[in-house]
């Protein structure tokens, strides 16, 4: 138990440092691009303002193009989803035709059945004519048939 414990614990170690590490390279990166983005600012400032407004327009520009770009991506990929959600549209659609056609199958094997029962019933009473025999504890029983 001991061992197992201290292997967790070193395991749980060897992440932490691995996930300093990456933190560690994440901020020198950053430290990287505020230092490039401080030398471009400077640089701007030293520009005359005509100059200075350029290149705000141009940075500007370059923004509203990657955002554009970003936007254009998104719509493609909305669209692709709208197509993909619209097939699976068309096939639940289909497969709620067919369940409503099978569901009226039903209905009709069952009215077909039952007007089949009706028409042997029928036949039934037309064959039995005459006179009928039953006992007399059986007479309750034959009324309420018969009423049914």
């Amino acid at each position: 138990l001991l061992r197992l414990l201290e292997a967790q614990l070193q395991e749980q170690r060897r992440e932490h440092e691995e996930e300093v590490e990456t933190l560690k390279s994440q901020v020198e990166a950053m430290k990287e691009e505020m230092e490039r983005q401080q030398q471009a600012f400077l640089q701007t400032l030293q520009l005359s303002p005509e100059v200075q407004v350029e290149f705000g327009l141009q940075q500007e520009i370059t923004r509203l193009t990657n955002e554009n770009l970003d936007l254009k991506e998104l719509l493609e990929k909305l669209e692709k989803n709208e197509k993909k959600l619209k097939k699976q549209l068309k096939i639940y659609m289909k497969k709620v035709q067919d369940f409503e056609a099978s569901q009226m199958m039903v209905q009709t094997e069952r009215r077909r059945h039952e007007l089949n029962r009706q028409v042997a019933v029928q036949r039934k009473e037309k064959d039995f004519q005459g006179m009928l025999e039953y006992y007399k504890e059986d007479e309750p029983l034959l009324v309420r048939n018969l009423i049914t």
